[in-house]
């Protein structure tokens, strides 16, 4: 049996195809998934900065996807994660949802969602797209709309609350064990059966500031399902860069990375260790189980060690 070079799952630089045009925005945006980049890996992610009141705005129009989606609103802020440094009116199902503060919306397959308007802004904010099907940058843009359709004001037509599937707070999961220092220990979960019936996604998220103690913190394990684990920087003048270099093992093969990054791990691929090399900077870690809707379905017992 041929030797597999697990490379092939290591996205260490983005396309840059959409988006274009649109000002206090990164634009085009960085797409770090797609069967492009990974003909495998059936998965759209794209990560874009937010650097003021974006130009036009509303830029992204009422539309809609023929597969799940989960879209997320970060702040930049380590020492107060939920600040998001603007306000934002999200149209769902043609009812408008309005936060300020990180927030996680999930999209089911079919759902009008848009225009998305920024009302204020006050600090440089991340902006992700994933979507949970076999997606290409053009099918991730599709439907998004020309200025023509900034006109166009969402009617509501049903009773359902839209509400439900928008996430204002993270769960703090506990796990078992000491609390790993240099990084936020538990992972805020933004994403979850428990927070959005229905959704049997599971998505969380943490700072690292400093090198982890222990290191690594996380040791070879699996899941029985596809997971995505995105690492980016927290500087929005230099998106491509880390602030820190990791040395991640997949499929038992040791891949090094000192950029902004993204890393699909098919189900039942042994991952991990995961071992910080440096921290010159604070920066993100993500991950995405994909049909995993709570902690307990993603890792039963925990990361479980191979």
């Amino acid at each position: 049996m041929p030797k597999i070079d697990y490379e092939k799952y290591l996205v260490r630089k983005p396309l840059l195809e959409s988006g274009s045009g649109i000002k206090n925005r990164q634009s085009p945006v960085m797409t770090y998934m797609s069967n492009k980049l990974v003909p495998e890996a059936k998965y759209y992610v794209e990560l874009g900065w937010i650097y003021g009141i974006p130009e036009p705005n509303p830029h992204i129009y009422e539309h809609t996807h023929d597969f799940d989606e989960i879209v997320l609103h970060i702040g930049d802020d380590l020492n107060n994660p939920q600040y998001l440094g603007g306000e934002i009116e999200y149209y769902l199902g043609g009812q408008p949802l309005t936060f300020d503060i990180t927030t996680a919306i999930f999209v089911p397959k079919g759902i009008k969602h848009g225009p998305v308007t920024w009302k204020k802004f006050e600090k440089p904010h991340l902006e992700i797209s994933i979507i949970l099907g076999p997606a290409s940058t053009e099918v991730g843009w599709q439907g998004i709309g020309t200025s023509e359709s900034a006109e166009v004001i969402p009617q509501k037509k049903d009773d359902i609350d839209y509400e439900k599937y928008l996430v204002r707070k993270p769960i703090l999961e506990v796990d078992t064990g000491a609390r790993v220092k240099g990084r936020h220990d538990p992972s805020m979960t933004y994403i979850s059966n428990i927070q959005v019936p229905g959704c049997n996604n599971y998505l969380e998220y943490a700072w690292i500031w400093d090198m982890p103690e222990p290191n690594p913190p996380i040791p070879e394990h699996t899941h029985d399902y596809d997971e995505i684990v995105l690492h980016w920087g927290s500087d929005p003048d230099n998106p491509e860069d880390l602030g820190g270099e990791i040395e991640y093992c997949l499929g038992g093969q040791p891949l090094t990375f000192n950029t902004t990054n993204a890393i699909f791990v098919p189900k039942h691929l042994k991952h991990g260790p995961l071992t910080w090399k440096s921290v010159i900077r604070p920066h993100f870690e993500m991950a995405i189980v994909i049909g995993a809707g709570t902690l307990a379905e993603s890792d039963p017992g925990g990361h479980r060690q191979t």
